[in-house]
């Protein structure tokens, strides 16, 4: 019963890495109706700009907010500099940009800091929690970073102006722009957000997977499932997604097949979501009527 609920409470862990990476992923497709395949190696990127701030001497927390700030606008400025010239273009020369992104940024990664895998800190004690053994100190304080960054996320579009203006944007950009909202810059600081909510999520599955080059393949993947079983168009179903990813991941790997193939399991609930339910648990279903 321990080594379940152990399993349980570190697919939460895991699962809300997932669910900040899949919350990006669905911000930038609700704003652009396109997925951004590049963004799990921008969060790497930013998770290596962490690691050096920490090794020239910058305290954890000093480096992590920092890295937030410079994935922000990083974000912002990819989507000024390099999508904004495609917005218009088929949706073919938009998927290459996004690949050509996600291979600039990793090969540029290994080209500064090499391909040696790296030991990436954790802000968190060694010692297990309330001295138990069900969860890490790493586990608990993932899981309460990733819900504070959800919850202020939620609040940020729920009861702010520019989070409304935001919302408004890229729901119904030619009424927006009626009413005097900068469609233009609504997507560009929705896309510095996405980067740091991934940012966030690179720094704090690195402790666990180590920092390399290719460290957020395998999670995007996951993340990718995730946004798609709750729905690639709502926020709220990406991060549900997140969490039940994360779970079944660490169930099914612990019991049914085995830790070798656990990245199956994100394929496998990708091809049966896209199957049974195109839309998702939460998003919306479309009816054209002819």
């Amino acid at each position: 019963m321990d080594a379940f609920a152990h399993q349980v409470i570190a697919g939460l862990a895991t699962g809300g890495i997932y669910a900040s990476l899949a919350l990006a992923m669905v911000m930038i497709y609700n704003a652009t109706h396109h997925l951004n395949f590049a963004q799990g190696e921008m969060a790497m990127f930013a998770t290596y700009l962490c690691w050096s701030m920490i090794n020239a001497g910058w305290p954890y927390w000093g480096s992590f907010f920092a890295t937030i700030l410079i994935a922000f606008v990083l974000g912002a400025a990819i989507e000024r500099i390099i999508l904004r010239p495609v917005e218009r273009a088929p949706v073919l020369t938009v998927v290459v940009v996004f690949i050509g992104l996600l291979v600039i940024l990793n090969s540029l990664a290994g080209w500064i800091y090499t391909y040696t895998i790296k030991s990436f800190p954790s802000p968190f004690p060694t010692a297990p929690p309330f001295g138990s053994n069900l969860v890490t100190s790493h586990e608990l304080g993932a899981i309460s970073v990733t819900l504070v960054v959800l919850l202020l996320v939620f609040l940020f579009f729920r009861y702010t102006p520019l989070g409304l203006a935001m919302r408004a944007a890229s729901q119904n950009p030619e009424s927006s722009r009626l009413v005097g909202i900068r469609v233009g810059w609504m997507l560009a600081l929705g896309w510095g957000m996405a980067a740091a909510i991934g940012a966030t999520a690179g720094m704090m599955v690195a402790p666990i997977v180590f920092l390399d080059p290719n460290m957020m393949t395998g999670i995007l993947l996951y993340a990718f499932a995730a946004a798609l079983v709750g729905g690639i168009d709502s926020p709220g179903g990406a991060v549900i997604g997140g969490f039940l990813v994360g779970v079944l991941e660490n169930l099914i790997g612990a019991y049914v097949i085995g830790t070798e193939l656990k990245l199956t399991v994100a394929l496998v609930l990708i091809v049966g979501v896209l199957i049974v339910r195109p839309a998702g648990l939460f998003g919306k279903v479309i009816v054209t009527r002819v």
